[in-house]
């Protein structure tokens, strides 16, 4: 049933623009929702089989959908975040048009939410289309069309000089794009397929050219510099989804590169992995120089992305992490963001000089961020799989290296204390001089909703149910 419900989504963006901006609102939501339920069904009963598109012969070869837990987890997290980005758009989008119609930048906010909509649909059903492709050229052509729709959105709805982050977005996630491509294309003419089932080797050229690629995207320290711009001056609602979900589908590829043929990341893992901490680490520290809250978030990204090169490097247990890893940073992260949106649309709120005792105000928000940072802290939610996974895969590949094991652990400890820091600084402590608002239930109801899913991951038959069938996925293909 799969392959028909995550067809919904693209198909209910051509809709979307006909309807008004609530009745958009739910039925944009409803599109991701129906795909959401059905891939945590098919988690729950491992479900796992190939879908036949079309056979368009060497090189190509055949283009078919690929049902499996790793592509369901992937999925089920893709449809959830982007379902709640759905209902808290409707009240922040308006705001965000009522400020663009002060400034003279618009004229109109029910025609702008007509093209909010439709590319909104688009930018996150491309992304729920790629975890599901089964051949890396229809894999490619659904991550170009995310990076244009989510330009498009930055474009046009974004903040401060929107035009040029968007430009400098574009560029450099197309970096990332052609980088990749060339890497699918050198496969494609040495295997005489691009289609995953078919391929058993990846040349050194090729796994360079895509790992130089991801690491654009995810992206890495040195490739990070359009990311902090990217994520602040994005409109929230674009933030929540481009930050949790776009950057770690760089994992996604990764992971499914690597169980065709591991002999890259295995020939330079200690080099790799030295660069997975360092990023983190540079990342991690630079969160605290940080003044602005959605700028802060961007560098945690780039900090929680190094997770991601650093389960790569270290073995099955460490592929388990990786999965896991994106599902716990996209709960917490897109919450977070949604919180900063949230205190933007409340206060015009975005410097953390400014902020300070805001639960006093917004408890409900601050609540929901205090949850966001868990899952990103591994405390009490799915983060704390995901980090247990990632140093079992280090303790069974390094043994007793105490050097390693340390800057690992360095890594996590860092992710704490960055969140429970902004949480005081933000949250807590003596209150600003603020009057008390009237919070719309859309701006924080779905912020629970996601991370009631980050707790339940936590447990049977949630945890159990997702970790067995991904390492069933890896179950004879791992070295």
């Amino acid at each position: 049933m799969i392959e028909y419900a995550i067809i919904i989504p693209l198909v209910f963006a051509i809709f979307l623009p006909l309807l008004d901006a609530k009745k958009a609102a739910i039925v944009s939501a409803i599109s991701f929702l129906i795909p959401m339920f059905i891939s945590l069904l098919n988690i729950l009963t491992f479900a796992s089989y190939e879908v036949f598109i079309e056979n368009f012969g060497a090189p190509i070869g055949e283009f078919y959908l690929l049902v499996d837990p790793v592509s369901n987890a992937f999925g089920f997290t893709i449809c959830l975040v982007s379902a709640m980005v759905a209902i808290y758009s409707l009240p922040y989008m308006k705001h965000r048009f009522e400020e663009m119609v002060h400034s003279k930048e618009i004229t109109n906010v029910e025609r702008e939410f007509k093209k909010y909509w439709f590319l909104y649909n688009v930018y996150a059903a491309s992304m729920l289309l790629l975890v599901y492709s089964g051949n890396f050229l229809l894999l490619y052509i659904f991550l170009e069309l995310s990076l244009i729709a989510s330009f498009l959105l930055i474009y046009y709805y974004g903040y401060g000089n929107r035009q040029w982050v968007g430009i400098l977005y574009f560029v450099w996630t197309h970096i990332a794009g052609v980088l990749a491509l060339l890497g699918f294309l050198i496969v494609a003419f040495e295997s005489q397929t691009l289609a995953i089932n078919n391929i058993s080797k990846i040349s050194f050229l090729a796994w360079l050219l895509i790992f130089l690629g991801m690491l654009v995207k995810l992206p890495g320290f040195g490739a990070h510099i359009w990311l902090p711009w990217a994520h602040a001056e994005a409109p929230t609602p674009v933030s929540a989804l481009l930050s949790p979900l776009t950057v770690g589908l760089a994992g996604y590829v990764l992971f499914r590169v690597y169980t065709i043929d591991p002999s890259f990341i295995i020939a330079y893992r200690d080099l790799i992995l030295a660069f997975g901490i360092f990023s983190s680490v540079y990342a991690g520290l630079s969160v605290f120089k940080q003044k602005d809250y959605k700028r802060l978030l961007a560098y945690s990204t780039v900090s929680q992305m190094g997770y991601v090169l650093i389960a790569l490097c270290v073995g099955s247990a460490g592929l388990l992490g990786l999965i896991i890893q994106y599902m716990s940073h996209a709960f917490g992260k897109s919450i977070l963001f949604m919180t900063a949106g949230a205190l933007i649309a409340t206060y015009g709120l975005r410097d953390l000089r400014k902020m300070g005792g805001l639960h006093e105000y917004v408890p409900t928000i601050s609540n929901a961020a205090l949850l966001g940072f868990a899952t990103l802290s591994g405390v009490l939610t799915i983060g704390m799989l995901g980090e247990f996974f990632i140093l079992v895969g280090v303790a069974e590949l390094y043994k007793l290296n105490l050097a390693v094991i340390a800057a690992i652990s360095l890594v996590f400890i860092l992710s704490g204390l960055y969140s429970f820091y902004t949480m005081k600084v933000i949250y807590y402590g003596k209150p600003a001089q603020l009057e008390r608002p009237k919070i719309s239930r859309l701006l924080d109801a779905p912020l629970y909703f996601i991370a009631f899913f980050s707790v339940a991951f936590l447990f049977p038959p949630l945890s159990t149910a997702l970790i067995e069938g991904i390492n069933y996925v890896l179950g004879g293909v791992m070295p």
